[in-house]
């Protein structure tokens, strides 16, 4: 009996211990298993963004030189990882590095409170420093206007850097404005930033609030003209930060793609700054290309958002925004547009421009193959260049807009810092 009791007790331990070995070993072989596949995934990531370039639409490191140096370069190191030397810094070279950034969109952004007054002086001061900037670290930066400048750029080891302009009140509504900025090479216009412009309604018209009012039901006739002008001169029509209204009307009038350069998918993420459902299929036929923000208040909001803090979000959720509007827009019509260095929080797991090949390896752990990966990196972007570029070429014998802005038009209506105007003494 006692011999009975003893095997039993054996053979029970021997059973217990076996059960305890296979609930520790098959979690740590799981465990070692989605190590290896993350890394994997990681260095596929960055073997893609080695052969095709990540073109970022919306960096604002020429805004936080304006912020922290006005503008002094001799005052920063850009060569160095200066990320412990401010409270809020997202780039500099070493991070532009390890982050396989292609090409950069630089923001030249001013103030809405420069409208009507000395925007026009601003924007010029930012993209001075966006062209010094590039001359002053020549073996990383190569400042370029087309599409086959980035390749030629991003073949030759440097990262390409291109001039936004972050709002149409930087142009004071003055198509010579706008002309001279694109000879001095701006590659696209933001149509608004958080306010009206004379001619464009801004994002903040849809809002339930409405603090701005509605003026022009998107896009004024003045501002139809406008749109095709920046056809004729080849800079691309950038709709992040207009009301829903004022894509829909710019979609109509433009024949060259569009951009977004730093916008996420509405259906998500429920802000105004986004994309809705109604734009995306016009976006998908007028071929631009929609390149998701990742500031987290437009990442982490209703109707998905997995906290009610708009100062938090997930790497995740960015490749969601991504997923949704490849599926609903298309993988054609996808880039990225960080917004880096123009927001005060970033996802967890995007901390700074360093990161962009961990969302890549998302993607790629979601199942998305080689093409349509470099299609979001780069290719989309390029493709639409080249088309605007080619409606560009298309339209150069027709004659410049001539046609000033109607000075009755928005804030112009009341704006007393005019020296002199047409038809007056």
């Amino acid at each position: 009996m006692e011999r009975k009791w003893l095997i039993g007790l054996i053979s029970g331990s021997l059973g217990l211990i076996v059960i305890l070995t296979v609930a520790i070993a098959v979690p740590l072989a799981v465990n070692k298993d989605t190590k290896e596949g993350d890394e994997a995934n990681l260095a596929r990531a960055r073997e893609y963004m080695s052969q095709t370039p990540l073109i970022d639409g919306h960096n604002d490191l020429p805004w936080f030189l304006k912020k922290n140096h006005d503008n002094r370069l001799e005052d920063i190191d850009l060569s160095v990882n200066i990320s412990d030397m401010y409270d809020v810094t997202h780039t500099d070279i070493p991070r532009l590095r390890e982050g396989k950034v292609g090409a950069q969109f630089w923001a030249a952004y001013t103030s809405c409170g420069s409208q009507y007054k000395d925007a026009v002086t601003h924007v010029l001061d930012q993209i001075d420093v966006i062209k010094r900037m590039c001359k002053a670290y020549p073996e990383d930066f190569e400042f370029v206007t087309s599409a086959d400048g980035i390749v030629s750029a991003f073949e030759a080891g440097r990262i390409a850097g291109l001039i936004g302009v972050e709002g149409g009140h930087n142009i004071d509504s003055f198509p010579s404005v706008l002309r001279m900025l694109v000879e001095l090479g701006m590659r696209y216009m933001t149509m608004t930033h958080s306010c009206n412009t004379p001619w464009a309604d801004n994002w903040k018209v849809d809002l339930d609030e409405n603090p701005d009012e509605e003026q022009f039901g998107g896009l004024s006739e003045w501002g139809k003209k406008l749109v095709k002008e920046m056809n004729r001169i080849g800079v691309f029509i950038d709709l992040s930060h207009v009301s829903a209204e004022m894509m829909i009307d710019s979609l109509q009038a433009t024949q060259a793609p569009v951009i977004y350069s730093h916008s996420s998918a509405f259906s998500i993420c429920n802000s105004y700054r986004n994309v809705n459902d109604e734009v995306l299929e016009l976006v998908r036929e007028n071929g631009g290309v929609i390149m998701v923000n990742f500031y987290t208040a437009y990442i982490n909001c209703p109707p998905e958002n997995i906290t009610d803090n708009l100062g938090e979000a997930e790497l995740f959720q960015v490749a969601d925004h991504i997923e949704y509007l490849a599926e609903n827009c298309g993988y054609d019509n996808v880039g990225i547009g960080g917004d880096y260095d123009g927001v005060g929080t970033v996802p967890n797991g995007l901390e700074d421009v360093s990161k962009y090949p961990h969302l890549i390896a998302e993607l790629i752990k979601r199942g998305w193959n080689e093409v349509n990966i470099k299609k979001l990196l780069g290719d989309n972007l390029l493709r639409a260049m080249r088309e605007m570029e080619a409606v560009r070429d298309s339209m150069a014998g027709e004659l410049p807009l001539e046609e000033n802005m109607p000075r009755v038009s928005g804030g112009e209506a009341t704006n007393g810092c005019r020296t002199y105007a047409y038809g007056t003494s």
